[in-house]
């Protein structure tokens, strides 16, 4: 069954399509996901130009928890500008591939235009909804993501695509955002809030549980939490009332999670 948009998706969408035309952050005004919050080596952002490292949109540095091999097959769920299907594109190397899906035209026009750039012959991006991934079952070694799973209104599906398309013995390895405790009801309903990487997280335990569902083994999450200040400048574009909802308990609750699992062989 092929994936329809819904609200949030259409949401979503328009709020990245804008982000990339206007070469603005994820979150807000202030960039939190940003490479200036170090949230690379700088060796590794050292291996491209400065204006394509600095596009991104992303909460974590899947990279480096991939550990990639050469002569892998990686898929990038949400890879926007194409940051990390890039520096992905260097550690397979020649004889390995990279697939990008995104939703967003801006964002695959944008990719696309990098990979030819910087000549990464060995990287592709597909349109696509992470629900309904255009890609084979049993042909990824690998699966990043950066700061997207939380943004789908439908997570359980998300996993169900990933774990589908991954070889057995395949890997995932994403940065994403979750909570540990519910988010203010204000906040988990408003749509600017979906889609500036807050009102779509859940609780690490229901992420852990939707894994498991649908077969992924080995489930770890570690996080790593954000300052007052990043929180902050996250939800400052929020269309919210800020004396409907306690803010503190966002800054106690939100969290970005390095997380990891496998496909059993």
């Amino acid at each position: 069954m092929t994936q329809s948009p819904t609200p949030i998706h259409e949401t979503v969408r328009e709020h990245y399509a804008e982000r990339i035309k206007s070469s603005a952050s994820c979150c807000g005004p202030s960039d939190c996901c940003s490479t200036e919050s170090k949230l690379y080596p700088v060796d590794l952002l050292a291996t491209l130009p400065s204006d394509v490292s600095s596009t991104s949109y992303g909460c974590g540095d899947p990279i480096t928890l991939a550990a990639l091999k050469p002569g892998e097959t990686v898929l990038d769920l949400g890879s926007g500008a194409g940051l990390d299907c890039l520096l992905a594109a260097q550690k397979v190397g020649p004889e390995g591939r990279v697939i990008g899906v995104d939703m967003t035209p801006e964002m695959i026009e944008r990719a696309q235009a990098n990979a030819k750039r910087v000549n990464a012959a060995n990287v592709e991006f597909r349109q696509g909804y992470l629900e309904d991934l255009p890609v084979d079952s049993n042909t990824v070694n690998v699966i990043i993501s950066n700061c997207v799973i939380n943004l789908s209104p439908d997570k359980a599906k998300v996993f169900t695509e990933a774990f589908r398309v991954l070889a057995p013995g395949g890997k995932l390895a994403v940065s994403d955002i979750v909570t540990d405790g519910p988010l203010p009801e204000p906040v988990k309903q408003s749509l600017s809030a979906w889609a500036g990487c807050v009102a779509g997280a859940v609780e690490a335990k229901d992420y852990i549980g939707m894994m498991e569902a649908v077969g992924f083994t080995d489930i770890s999450i570690k996080p790593v939490f954000f300052d007052k200040e990043t929180v902050d400048s996250a939800l400052a574009d929020m269309e919210l009332d800020v004396n409907e909802y306690p803010r503190e308990d966002i800054y106690k609750a939100v969290y970005s999670a390095k997380i990891t699992a496998y496909k059993p062989v």
